[in-house]
C-alpha cells in the first residue's frame, strides 16, 4: 500500500515537472491506471491510495472487475474492441479509447441508441504506421470523422495513439507531436459532436515526453503496479 502511494505520487510529480517545463496546467493531465491482468485486491490498493481512473484492455475482464469494485471508479476501455463485444461494454465505461474503424463506430452507435445513451469515444490513430498496431491512417481520418459525426449515439472526444516501444522517449516525441497537430486540424473542421478535448498518449516509459507534447490522459501500468500478474 505504501509503495503504491509512493508510485502514484512519483508519477504525478513527473507529470507536474513536464507541465512546468512547457507551461501547462498540471490539472489538464489525468492519470489512467492500466489495471489489465491485475487482481481486484491490487486495484483496491490503488483505489485506497486515491486513484479513481482505471483502464482495462478486455471487455470481459473490465465487466468482472467493475462488478466487484466501488461504483465511483471511472472505467476506460483502452484495448482493441471487437464489434461483437460492444453490447457488453456500452454504458459501463466513461470513455472508449480504441475506436479504429467506421464499422466499429457504427456498432457503438447502434448499441448506444438501443439504450438511449451517448457514448464518448476516442479515435485510435496509427501515427507511426506500424503493421502490428491498430488505428486509422493519417490520410483517411478526416473523411472517417466526417462520417462518424453523423452518428447520434457517439461523441468524438479526442484521439489516442500507441507510440513504438523505445528505450529513448525522445525518439517518439514526433509521434506525440503529430497526434496533437492532427487534433488541432480536426478541431478546425468544426464538425458536430467532435471535440478534441482528450489526447490519450504516453505510457510508463514515455509519458513525460507525451505530456510535454499535449497529452491529457497518460496510460500507466507497470510504474504503478509493478510486474504484471499473468
Amino acid at each position: 500500500m505504501k509503495q503504491m502511494i509512493r508510485n502514484i505520487d512519483s508519477i504525478k510529480s513527473e507529470i507536474q515537472k513536464a507541465c512546468t517545463k512547457v507551461r501547462r496546467d498540471p490539472s489538464e493531465v489525468k492519470l489512467l491506471a492500466v489495471s489489465k491482468t491485475f487482481s481486484v485486491e491490487t486495484i483496491k490498493a490503488a483505489y485506497a491510495a486515491g486513484q479513481r481512473l482505471f483502464g482495462e484492455n478486455r471487455v470481459q475482464e473490465l465487466c468482472q472487475k467493475a462488478s466487484l469494485l466501488p461504483p465511483d471508479i471511472e472505467w476506460h476501455l483502452i484495448g482493441t474492441l471487437q464489434r461483437n463485444k460492444v453490447k457488453d461494454v456500452v454504458g459501463k465505461v466513461a470513455l472508449i479509447h480504441s475506436v479504429d474503424s467506421l464499422p466499429l463506430a457504427q456498432e457503438i452507435n447502434k448499441q448506444a441508441l438501443k439504450r438511449n445513451l451517448s457514448v464518448n469515444i476516442l479515435l485510435q490513430v496509427n501515427i507511426a504506421e506500424e503493421e502490428s498496431k491498430h488505428g486509422f491512417a493519417l490520410e483517411e481520418i478526416a473523411a472517417k470523422v466526417k462520417a462518424m459525426c453523423q452518428l447520434p449515439g457517439i461523441k468524438i472526444r479526442g484521439l489516442m495513439t500507441i507510440a513504438p516501444f523505445t528505450e529513448n522517449p525522445e525518439e517518439v516525441r514526433l509521434v506525440f507531436r503529430q497526434l496533437k497537430m492532427l487534433a488541432e486540424s480536426l478541431e478546425k473542421m468544426r464538425l458536430p459532436e467532435v471535440q478534441m478535448q482528450e489526447l490519450s498518449m504516453g505510457m510508463s516509459g514515455d509519458f513525460g515526453v507525451a505530456v510535454e507534447e499535449g497529452a491529457t490522459l497518460v496510460r500507466i501500468g507497470s510504474r504503478i503496479f509493478g510486474t504484471r500478474d499473468m
